[in-house]
Parts: structure tokens; C-alpha cells; sequence
């Protein structure tokens, strides 16, 4: 019986290093969930969503996010047929299990809304019809955070619709050596099928099941609501997040093979959880101060159960 960590290994046979955005795609899938990859170009964001459709035999669907990019190139739209005299649907690329949203802040608005039904309703409207998504389905989306020029900023209400939000950084000095000896002679074969999506929705449904105490859910709680008034912030986290640290934790003990979560589950996630859900009043920009820093120290005001 195949299982998360069956996953984890096939990604980490591709993606050399970046540990946390590997985890943070099988803690994304096994909650249902959605992802937001912030880093610079060529640190692997857009072949770590390759390999994880490759890895779980699913549907994978790329789409560039540009300035004159529309909402029908993403969701579908429809076609009148002369020969028939009908009107057909053509279904978007967001049709997909793993759907990579490539630099989705290169969109306007418009286009970025586009994304909000799908990741939230599961399903997506186009004309007259409304189209329920495959299962499972995950979105994932990239960004640049050096290059702003010709950008449209997220909104906080779709920002808040992603669970988590990893940071990708640069690999070290013998995880790059690494990288130009695996992909210097051309890019390996991704590893293909370690799971399948049936194996996915059971792993959903069965992280549901992981024991989650009441005191656990109340420090999850309490995470959420210590970044609201909290020093340098503007507007805190909305009760998505005590709901994603809920789902992480639970993903995270049965990535472990856990029937049970700890504190340790909740914190280790949570900055995950919280950094692209607060914003920060201008005293921070002043201060050159770091908005990672702001959220470490809210995670470690709050006592653990």
C-alpha cells in the first residue's frame, strides 16, 4: 500500500535539496490544500510541481500568468459548433489535478479571480454551466520576489485561499554542485507513479481521522488570533488560518505515520501558515526590519500546550 513518504522519496530523487518545499507539497496534498511558492527563477519551483503530478500519475497543467492573459484561458469557455448549430464547452487547463499557476502575480485581477471559485468551491462556472473539478485537485502557484515591474499585487483575500506559503531559496554550495552533476548532461526522467490519486483520496480522508486534542486546537487558535494587534502588524490572519494550521498539523502526523499531532506539528507549520496572510504597517519598511522575524516571534509568544 503506497503511502506519503513513497512521495516525498520520488521528489527528493528529482528535486535536489529545497526540503521545505518538498514537504510543503505532500503536506499540501494529503490537507487538500493549495500552495504559494515565492523565489527567484532556476530554484526548481516550476519542476518540483512537475514532479509531484509525475509522482501521484495525475493530470498537470502549466499556465504562464501574463499581463493579456483571460479568464477564459484558464477556466474554459464556449464554442459555437456550425456544423451542429451548439454551443460546446472547452474546458481551461484548470481542469487538472496538480495546476501550476506560473507567476500569478504577472495577472490582473480580473484573471486572477479566475482561480478563486476553483480554489474554493472546487468546481468552475463557464457560461450557463457549473463544472465540478477533478479530485484531487491542488493548485500551485509561483512568484518572483525581485522582479515587481509589470506586477499586480494579490489581494489578501486570495492570498488567504492558499494554506500555505513557502519561501524557495537558494541551495547551497554542495546542493548546486549537485544540481549542475544531475542536470549539467540534460534533465533527468521525472519518477512517475510512486502513488496514485485513489491513494491520494484515501490519504485525505484518512489525515481527517488523525486525533487532533482540544488544547492542541486551542493553541492553534491562539497562533491565529496573537497576529491580530500583534507589533508591526496591519491587518492580522483570518480564522483560515487556525483552520489551515488544523489541516497541516493533521497532514504532517500522518506524514510521520502518526495517529496523533503535537505542539511540534502546529509550530513547525505555522509560519508556513501565517506569513502571506498578515500585513505589515509601514514602521516595518522604516526599520528595514524582517517580516519572517514578525511572525517567529508571534509563533513564540504563544505558550504550547
Amino acid at each position: 500500500m503506497n503511502r506519503p513518504r513513497d512521495v516525498l522519496d520520488a521528489l527528493r530523487a528529482t528535486i535536489v535539496g529545497q526540503d521545505d518545499v518538498v514537504d510543503g507539497l505532500v503536506l499540501a496534498l494529503i490537507a487538500g490544500g493549495h500552495l504559494l511558492l515565492e523565489g527567484a527563477p532556476g530554484v526548481a519551483k516550476t519542476l518540483a510541481c512537475r514532479a509531484l503530478a509525475a509522482a501521484v500519475g495525475g493530470v498537470f497543467r502549466r499556465v504562464q500568468f501574463t499581463p493579456d492573459l483571460l479568464p477564459s484561458d484558464i477556466v474554459g469557455t464556449r464554442i459555437f459548433d456550425q456544423k451542429s448549430a451548439e454551443f460546446t464547452t472547452v474546458l481551461g487547463p484548470l481542469f487538472a489535478n496538480v495546476v501550476l499557476a506560473d507567476e500569478i502575480n504577472r495577472a490582473p485581477a480580473k484573471v486572477q479571480s479566475a482561480l478563486l471559485e476553483g480554489m474554493q468551491e472546487r468546481r468552475a462556472t463557464i457560461g450557463l454551466q457549473t463544472l465540478d473539478l477533478p479530485a484531487p485537485f491542488v493548485v500551485l502557484a509561483t512568484m518572483n520576489p525581485y522582479d515587481s515591474d509589470g506586477t499586480y499585487p494579490l489581494p489578501l483575500a486570495q492570498l488567504d485561499r492558499f494554506l500555505a506559503k513557502v519561501v524557495v531559496t537558494y541551495p547551497s554550495r554542495d546542493e548546486e554542485r549537485s544540481i549542475v552533476d544531475r542536470f549539467g548532461a540534460g534533465e533527468p526522467p521525472l519518477r512517475r507513479d510512486a502513488a496514485t490519486l485513489d491513494d491520494v483520496l484515501r490519504w485525505q480522508r484518512e489525515a481527517h481521522s488523525v486525533f487532533f486534542d482540544a488544547k492542541l486546537r486551542d493553541y492553534a487558535i491562539d497562533i491565529a488570533r496573537a497576529t491580530r494587534g500583534a507589533d508591526m502588524v496591519a491587518h492580522g490572519a483570518s480564522p483560515r488560518a487556525a483552520l489551515a494550521l488544523v489541516a497541516l498539523g493533521r497532514a504532517r502526523a500522518y506524514l510521520e505515520d502518526r495517529d496523533f499531532a503535537t505542539p511540534d506539528d502546529v509550530r513547525d507549520i505555522a509560519p508556513a501558515v501565517l506569513r502571506h496572510r498578515v500585513s505589515y504597517d509601514d514602521r516595518l519598511a522604516i526599520t528595514g526590519g524582517d517580516p519572517e522575524d514578525v511572525v517567529r516571534r508571534i509563533v513564540a509568544s504563544v505558550p504550547a500546550p
